[in-house]
């Protein structure tokens, strides 16, 4: 599928994205099982706890090179306007949120639910502006 794709922008995006949220699964994985299974302390434990956020780290920095290297002008400015709208509505919902959990008893909204958020946002709104721009 992705050797099929004529943008090598998007094509080099896909693997480097594959390879990055393989890593997530392989670090979410061994972070859990080792919490688990062995209870790690100290130093390791906060290792651990971070291990799956580098890959998500890494996902933002692969979407800057995407960026940089789409030469298709309108392609990058839909996914600069998604993400705009991303941004908005993640800071909106979650400064509401947090407003919320100070003063009414409403679920604890967890801190790493804030990236998946936002890009399920940008997703949407990419949806739209494709709607738009046909």
């Amino acid at each position: 599928m992705i050797s099929k794709l004529k943008n090598p922008a998007i094509r080099r995006y896909l693997v480097r994205f594959l390879i990055t949220m393989s890593f997530y699964v392989i670090f979410l994985v061994t972070a859990v099982e080792a919490f688990h299974r062995y209870h790690p302390t100290g130093a390791l434990a906060y290792v651990l706890a971070i291990l799956p956020a580098l890959p998500v780290i890494g996902v933002i920095v692969i979407v800057g090179l995407y960026l940089r290297e789409e030469k298709d002008e309108f392609q990058r400015a839909v996914l600069v306007e998604s993400m705009m709208w991303g941004i908005g509505a993640t800071l909106s919902v979650t400064t509401a949120w947090g407003f919320l959990e100070n003063f009414v008893p409403v679920p604890h909204f967890d801190l790493f639910m804030v990236f998946p958020l936002f890009w399920g946002v940008v997703g949407f709104a990419k949806g739209l502006l494709k709607v738009k721009y046909q």
